[in-house]
């Protein structure tokens, strides 16, 4: 039995996720999650509560996710942000998720912003140590970091789709990355005649 409620669970959630990220909080209807999950109605309120407190936790499990397969190192921040574009190529719909949630229910969480602080305060150290350029803000250069590695997924046509909405190709892809990753290994880079903004 307990298995049987994992899978369904686990069905709701996946349920969850794709309703959320096309139509939003406000736009999703909970029919729609139980039936594309092959559940119950009655079961996302036993086991999720209302619709905020699913999409709470669909938004949490996504960013945990993102955090397991893109851990944070200040020490290589070009390459963490070619492991987000990389992260967020995979899952497009990740973005929109993301985009609901500024528009629905702005504001940090307080695990959110324990989280942006640890990564704030090693950018710092690494600042420290002559990795990056110590004249910019820490929490300036985490910004900039992450808003390139999203930056494409913004663009018009949707994310990580061309014009006619079909996936990035292969080359697309590589040269978008590889864009980004030089453009945070410019913003980084120290300057020996800069000195220390923080």
């Amino acid at each position: 039995m307990a298995r049987d409620s994992s899978a369904t669970k686990a069905r709701l959630l996946d349920a969850a996720f794709t309703e959320f990220a096309e139509y939003g909080i406000a736009g999703a209807r909970v029919d729609r999650i139980a039936e594309a999950a092959g559940a119950n109605k009655r079961l996302i309120y036993v086991y999720f509560g209302n619709k905020e407190q699913l999409f709470d936790l669909v938004l949490q499990h996504a960013m945990e996710l993102g955090a397991e397969s893109v851990p944070f190192d200040a020490a290589d921040l070009p390459g963490y942000a070619g492991a987000i574009f990389d992260h967020l190529t995979e899952r497009p719909a990740l973005m929109r998720l993301v985009a609901w949630k500024q528009l629905e229910r702005p504001g940090s969480t307080a695990d959110g912003a324990v989280a942006y602080g640890r990564k704030i305060a090693a950018v710092a150290d690494a600042q420290l140590g002559g990795r990056i350029d110590p004249g910019l803000n820490p929490s300036d250069v985490l910004t900039l970091v992450l808003a390139l590695a999203q930056a494409w997924f913004a663009a018009p046509g949707g994310p990580a789709t061309d014009a006619d909405g079909s996936a990035w190709k292969e080359e697309r892809r590589h040269r978008h990355r590889g864009t980004v990753v030089e453009a945070v290994s410019r913003i980084i880079a120290p300057d020996p005649g800069r000195v220390s903004a923080s």
